[in-house]
């Protein structure tokens, strides 16, 4: 049995191309949707710098390409993303009228309120990471618990605060 390096993977992806992705669109049930995760594995490929070599090809990239699919599916059905949530906390641009300055205050004080809702370690976990810059590692030190479980508890943090904002329920 061969085995493909990750430059052969790289050539399976294209030479194969349309196969794979009419295999994905019945998978994922859209041709964009296997397109994009096509996409997304052939990128995640080309970053990669070396990796072990793999006996089945076609199963390995079908199961990136699945994986990158439900990654994208998650992002996209969250109800408010981390970027959207970064954006209610910076308020300093000059060039918003008024209206604008008085929204992005009041979606602030919404946000606020629910931060004050969070556990006392969740809120300050997210208010480090998205605030203060405080990498992961360094408060997994800080709190001497995994990376993980940071990342776990940012992640809920999110999940709340974008639950809460959607409902208008504060």
């Amino acid at each position: 049995m061969s085995t493909y390096t990750l430059a052969e993977l790289r050539h399976f992806l294209t030479d194969r191309y349309d196969a794979l992705k009419r295999r994905l669109a019945y998978q994922l049930g859209s041709e964009e949707r296997a397109g994009d995760a096509l996409h997304d594995t052939w990128v995640r490929l080309n970053g990669r710098d070396d990796m072990p070599p793999v006996d089945n090809p076609q199963a390995f990239v079908l199961r990136m390409a699945v994986n990158s699919a439900v990654d994208r599916w998650r992002k996209d059905t969250r109800l408010v993303s981390a970027s959207e949530i970064d954006d209610l906390l910076q308020l300093d641009d000059a060039e918003l009228g008024p209206r604008h300055s008085l929204e992005a205050q009041f979606e602030l004080q919404q946000l606020l309120r629910v931060l004050d809702e969070l556990p006392e370690r969740r809120r300050q976990i997210f208010l480090a990471i998205r605030i203060d810059g405080v990498t992961r590692k360094e408060l997994s030190k800080q709190y001497g618990i995994s990376q993980r479980a940071i990342e776990a508890e940012l992640r809920r943090a999110h999940d709340y605060c974008a639950q809460r904002l959607d409902r208008g329920g504060v």
